[in-house]
């Protein structure tokens, strides 16, 4: 248990390393940080993408340190230095999309109910994101509130979903479930060339990546498995019943990206538009990594992050940790007096309609300023 540094990617702060065990027998690598101040603003765990791994978030835990808070990271299962269910480490395999719950649970039960600081907050990407939604609708998740960077609601990078999702299933059913995917591999996309990436515009922090990609060895994963993938297409489907966003209640920001070529930015705006307690904008020019883009695309997040985040005080009693600290939270949230956000038909971006920021009209009014003069890029 030990965390993989690079000169250009040091560890911030003082942060306890420590293993956390889920019930059905994984080991996770989780890692704790608190921060100089003696009243935290609270905690912010920080639920990752697919094949990423802690080292890769060190710059927005020390972003997410100075401004006060205390910082939970872990590693998936199956994904950097967590405990895999298949023999070949490199494979990104999971056996069903609902063993994740048990990760984040056992993250809440032995980490962040106990030792952290409340109120307690999510900061989810991609299959981060994904998994968070679909806990805030079947309403364990056990966040105050949760942002989430280009969730995994729907794949824009294979063309014919339909097909692809037959196919997957064909094969698992055939038990070639821990096989990758046909054309798949042990490199890991971090460690392609900058040139052509889908991840991020800037040039250094993806070399930083790629770096820490290398050092940390089988941690960094390759491509998925026939069972991640066909769990995957499974678990996104639920997102497209129009029924499914609106019984979410735990107030939301999505952060999507005008230039995602992974995920699908129109359809994570028909499901924003449909929260009643959510809100998304959408950063032009940004691809599927929006935390490693360039600073003036980090600079437009992280202005939403902190008129969205810690937002307004529970008025529940500390210790009610129940669905009513979500409700009266909703109820503040719907009446902030923010439009939601709408999506356009066809392909093209809601940017204007998605720019309002919940809890900040300052902090809305510096995206606005920033994305003046510039062309939102279509998928």
């Amino acid at each position: 248990m030990e965390f993989i540094t690079t000169p250009d990617n040091p560890v911030p702060g003082e942060p306890k390393l420590v293993s956390v065990t889920t019930r059905d027998g994984i080991a996770l690598r989780a890692a704790t940080w608190m921060p100089e101040t003696e009243a935290p603003q609270g905690t912010v765990c920080l639920l990752q993408g697919r094949a990423e791994f802690i080292e890769k978030y060190f710059e927005v835990v020390g972003e997410l340190l100075a401004r006060g808070f205390a910082v939970v990271a872990f590693d998936w299962r199956g994904q950097g230095l967590s405990g895999r269910q298949v023999s070949n480490p490199r494979k990104g395999h999971v056996r069903r999309f609902s063993d994740y719950r048990h990760d984040l649970e056992a993250i809440r039960d032995q980490i962040l109910v106990p030792h952290m600081p409340e109120p307690h907050f999510g900061l989810a990407h991609s299959m981060g994101g994904a998994i968070a939604l679909n806990a805030a609708y079947e309403t364990w998740l056990p966040f105050r509130r949760l942002v989430t960077t280009t969730p995994m609601i729907a794949l824009c990078i294979i063309k014919r979903t339909g097909i692809s999702a037959f196919f997957a299933r064909f094969l698992r059913l055939l038990g070639m479930g821990k096989m990758f995917v046909p054309g798949g591999g042990e490199t890991s996309i971090a460690t392609l060339p900058f040139k052509g990436n889908r991840l991020t515009t800037d040039p250094a922090r993806y070399g930083r990546n790629a770096e820490a990609a290398h050092a940390i060895g089988v941690g960094a994963i390759g491509a998925p498995t026939v069972a991640w993938i066909d769990g995957a297409f499974r678990f996104m489907r639920r997102f497209a019943d129009p029924r499914y966003a609106i019984k979410i209640r735990l107030p939301t920001l999505i952060v999507a990206a005008g230039a995602d070529p992974v995920c699908a930015t129109p359809a994570t705006e028909r499901f924003a538009s449909r929260l009643k307690a959510g809100r998304v904008i959408v950063i032009p020019g940004a691809r599927h990594e929006i935390l490693m883009e360039r600073n003036v695309i980090r600079e437009q997040f992280w202005a939403a992050f902190d008129a969205f985040i810690p937002g307004t005080p529970d008025p529940v009693a500390p210790g009610k940790r129940d669905l009513a600290a979500v409700g009266l939270a909703a109820e503040q949230l719907d009446g902030s007096g923010v439009d939601p956000a709408v999506a356009r038909s066809g392909d093209a971006p809601a940017v204007g309609s998605g720019a309002a920021v919940p809890g900040g009209d300052d902090a809305a009014g510096a995206l606005d300023d920033r994305d003046q003069g510039r062309d939102v890029v279509r998928l």
